[in-house]
């Protein structure tokens, strides 16, 4: 591990300052993926600006009737907090299901956001990786892929984003704040991600060094009815092969409101947007959820050995809004 420079910040002014200071610093919260990096090179900061004790630690109501998450807030205390729980029970299922208990102490909403991919060319140092190194070339298009983006990648990169809370935060419409040498800032979740392009190194659309200050979650009623579901492959804690956030709404057995994200099948979280547009005021029935989300997973352009995830995420999608419509009916 390279030696570096240790900084505790006073206040988030201080902290963006700070990292300006150094182009090779980064911001360390919780540490669960950064540490994990930096112990195998990948990650090599000179200086690390410790953020954790930063006033960003609470959930409080937003102006609209939303909720504002700090940036700090534990992966723990945001699965138990009875406003999550009860009108976004989808993202408490998102979190608890992403890690043993342990990291979600020590794992922060702002990191969760940032987590680097799991894709085993970009941890290891020894093997070319356009997102580590850019220019040098993806193996994975080639090489091991079976866990690898079926929607949304290019010829540069074909890794997916590993985050579980990043998914429901996706299909509830959040909005990301930040703070940066200009000032404040915000980006809604679905802008938050780059495309893979060919510049898969560079991630999200932050500005250089800003620090995330908090995420807001618009009111969303059809919130209330939602689910997380995350196939695996194994049955403890283990990265997702294919995950659905979903929302629904039906009235008359017709669909009025429904929200969708896909997770661990592109480099970001995926909104199923054609998805949602098809089944609005569609009948809540299996057959349209089907039509559904083969119209989403039109644009899937599977690898040899990853295109299980086009069946997969089809019959996850028809067997969590199902669930749903079930639900509702009662």
């Amino acid at each position: 591990m390279r030696e570096f420079d240790y900084r505790r910040a006073d206040d988030v002014s201080g902290a963006v300052a700070l990292l300006g200071a150094d182009p090779d610093a980064r911001y360390l919260g919780g540490g669960t993926n950064l540490v994990d990096l930096m112990k195998t090179g990948v990650e090599r900061p000179a200086r690390l600006v410790d953020v954790r004790t930063l006033p960003l630690d609470r959930i409080e109501p937003a102006g609209d009737g939303g909720l504002r998450v700090g940036a700090t807030v534990t992966n723990s205390d945001l699965a138990a907090h009875p406003g999550i729980r009860h009108r976004y029970p989808a993202l408490t299922q998102a979190v608890l299901a992403g890690a043993s208990g342990q990291l979600r102490n020590m794992a922060t909403v702002g990191g969760n956001l940032l987590q680097r991919t799991r894709c085993g060319y970009f941890t290891d140092v020894t093997k070319p990786c356009n997102k580590r190194a850019p220019g040098s070339g993806c193996p994975a298009v080639q090489g091991e892929h079976h866990n690898h983006a079926v929607l949304g990648a290019s010829e540069h990169c074909v890794a997916v984003h590993p985050s579980d809370m990043g998914v429901a935060l996706t299909a509830f419409d959040a909005v990301v704040s930040y703070e940066s040498a200009d000032g404040p800032g915000e980006l809604p979740l679905a802008d938050f991600y780059l495309p893979v392009g060919d510049t898969p190194h560079r991630e999200t659309a932050l500005p250089p060094g800003a620090l995330i200050t908090g995420v807001t979650l618009p009111p969303a009623p059809v919130a209330a009815r939602s689910r997380y579901r995350k196939v695996r492959e194994r049955a403890s804690y283990a990265f997702a092969i294919g995950s659905v956030a979903a929302a629904l709404d039906v009235s008359g057995g017709v669909v009025r409101d429904v929200r969708l994200a896909f997770g661990a099948v592109a480099s970001r979280p995926w909104r199923a947007g054609i998805a949602e547009r098809v089944l609005t005021g569609a009948p809540a029935t299996a057959e349209y959820f089907a039509a559904a989300a083969d119209a989403e997973l039109a644009a899937a352009r599977p690898l040899p050995d990853n295109g299980y995830k086009v069946t997969l995420m089809r019959n996850l999608v028809v067997a969590v809004l199902s669930e749903l419509a079930e639900e509702a009916a009662r």
